[in-house]
């Protein structure tokens, strides 16, 4: 079994010295290199990279730069999929987003993690477990999301989070470790006032 197939399953592989994960992983750091460096008026330019660095893109989406991730062939985005500067994908396993999914700055979504054990880390062992993100969720500022974390739709994750366990949709969750502090109502529809043409 290659160290690519162990990630892809979960399993502990070596990310540090296999050849094949080196070269994937230089490969997409040129691709983000070469995308932070655009002019961010050059939409079409930013656009043709993340749609070659990308598993899967909507018709619809933003990526302010700078942005950086693992691989991105694991990363799969719906449409109208937005984040703000200095996002961080580390993608080893899969990390999924829904549609209309807003991504406020400094926002690390990490499938990776280490082993506990210092001589496994010592020897550049680590798994990747995937993150789900459904459909209109917001992450405020800073938000840390964790290996294997699922978080429900319509969900608001407070700034400064870090999410690592699931989170059911329809909430606000926030704090460290991130909980769910209440659902949202209808009368949240109210709290800033109604948008008019």
């Amino acid at each position: 079994m290659t160290e690519r197939e162990k990630m892809q399953q979960g399993l502990l592989y070596d990310a540090n010295y296999d050849e094949e994960l080196l070269a994937e992983r230089a490969r997409c750091k040129d691709l983000c290199f070469a995308y932070n460096q655009l002019l961010p008026s050059l939409v079409s330019e930013q656009e043709q990279i993340i749609r070659r660095l990308f598993g899967k893109t909507g018709e619809r989406f933003c990526i302010t730069a700078p942005f950086w991730c693992d691989y991105g062939c694991n990363i799969e985005v719906g449409e109208n999929f937005y984040t703000n500067h200095n996002c961080v994908i580390l993608d080893g396993a899969k990390v999924i987003f829904g549609d209309n999914v807003f991504i406020a700055p400094n926002c690390t979504f990490s499938t990776a993690g280490h082993p506990l054990d210092a001589e496994q880390r010592n020897q550049g062992l680590e798994y990747a477990y995937p993150i789900t993100v459904g459909d209109n969720v917001w992450f405020g500022a800073s938000v840390t999301v964790l290996p294997g974390v699922t978080i429900g739709s319509n969900t608001v994750i407070g700034a400064g989070s870090v999410v690592n366990r699931d989170i059911p949709e329809g909430v606000v969750a926030v704090g460290n470790p991130c909980r769910v502090i209440r659902k949202i109502t209808e009368q949240d529809k109210e709290k800033y006032g109604r948008y008019k043409k």
